[in-house]
């Protein structure tokens, strides 16, 4: 389907899988390493899909478009950062919904192919867009920025997350920064920003530099997420949503209720243990953040920290672990179980090389009335220690 033949149809949104194709929509048929979408557009076509995307040139080309067709009633928001991205994104959407009908990426649909078909999946009578940018190698943020054609740019932070690809802090910086060089109306960050002079030359227009430690949100967020790292996230958030009318007061009511969507400090109870499952990813940064809440966090029992290997560090990845791991020990914390190849060879109570035999004895390991704490890059799959 040509962009011709785009602007000629309706259509109530985009997928790329044939199972979540309903009448109306479109259908994006994209070679894989495994899967060949094209394989599915019969299914796709039966289904009541009114048009077919063919490839990723093509569903750029159409997003874009699509984009460009909300302007100017709908004011899109894009954020990118080593951490912090889903938080500060889902609290961008909770506050501007205070001010006008807003639509967000959904789970973390925020790469080459997600965010496209986030941009098609928006209403048009949407007053804000909200997309999350992410980026493991150079030149990605500046491609995504070509489609989503941003009015605002936030950046959460500047980490070690992907510093293998990015070769140094100087390097994320830079990338991260093209968000704030490409955004047409202003750019938010925090003045705790380690890089902020790097990122201030970078804004294209006006920069926001926000006070992370407000403390009227360190209120409000104490009963909704724990952790400094979390306040800051909120008050970037506000800080966009500020801009747009919204008060204070409006913020406050609007986190009531509030929750993560995934493995992002999702709170479970099983056979009196509670466990915070912070596993869907990881980097040194988040990891220290997620200890501090963890350490402060009151429990009946003992904290046990469960923390497996972060992937894409590098060549410092082993120091990187270390610094964690000690970072844990320092905090007292009583029980400490490293988890992978890079973990157990840090200084910690207990270690496993693999996940398999943790599993065997980890409920001998805790109490009823403990407190747990996973966290690692997703694909160590902490989270499988519930389903013992």
């Amino acid at each position: 389907m040509n962009l011709d033949e785009f602007k000629r149809i309706s259509f109530t949104g985009a997928t790329f899988d044939s199972r979540q194709v309903r009448p109306g929509m479109l259908f994006v048929a994209l070679k894989g390493d495994k899967v060949d979408g094209h394989e599915y557009i019969p299914q796709a076509l039966e289904k009541g899909a009114v048009g077919i995307i063919d490839g990723y040139d093509e569903l750029n080309a159409i997003a874009r478009e699509y984009r460009r067709s909300l302007a100017p009633r709908t004011t899109v928001v894009a954020l990118t950062g080593s951490a912090g991205k889903t938080t500060t994104k889902e609290l961008i959407k909770t506050f501007l919904s205070c001010a006008g009908k807003t639509y967000a990426t959904e789970g973390n649909f925020n790469n080459h192919l997600g965010m496209p078909v986030t941009i098609l999946n928006c209403p048009p009578d949407a007053d804000f867009l909200v997309l999350e940018m992410g980026s493991n190698h150079p030149g990605e943020i500046a491609a995504l920025c070509d489609i989503a054609e941003p009015d605002c740019g936030l950046v959460t932070n500047v980490g070690t997350a992907h510093l293998e690809f990015f070769g140094s802090q100087d390097g994320i910086a830079d990338e991260k920064g093209t968000l704030l060089a490409r955004a047409k109306r202003f750019g938010v960050v925090s003045k705790d920003n380690a890089r902020l002079a790097r990122l201030r030359e970078m804004c294209r227009g006006e920069l926001i530099e926000v006070d992370p430690c407000q403390e009227w949100m360190a209120k409000a967020m104490a009963a909704v997420l724990p952790g400094v790292h979390n306040v800051s996230n909120a008050c970037l958030a506000f800080a966009v949503a500020e801009r747009f009318g919204v008060t204070r007061e409006q913020a406050i009511r609007a986190l009531d209720g509030f929750s993560l969507p995934g493995a992002r400090w999702r709170r479970r109870v099983k056979d009196g243990v509670t466990y915070i499952d912070d596993s869907y990813n990881a980097n040194p940064d988040s990891m220290i953040a997620a200890l501090d809440a963890f350490a402060a966090t009151p429990c009946d029992g003992k904290h046990v920290a469960v923390l497996g290997d972060m992937f894409e560090l590098g060549p410092d990845a082993a120091a990187m672990h270390k610094k964690v791991f000690a970072h844990a020990m320092k905090l007292g914390i009583p029980l400490v179980i490293g988890v992978g190849e890079q973990s157990s060879q840090c200084i910690c109570h207990l270690a496993y090389k693999t996940l398999a035999p943790l599993k065997k004895k980890f409920r001998l390991d805790v109490s009823s009335g403990d407190l747990v704490l996973l966290k690692a890059s997703h694909s160590m799959n902490l989270s499988s220690l519930l389903e013992n």
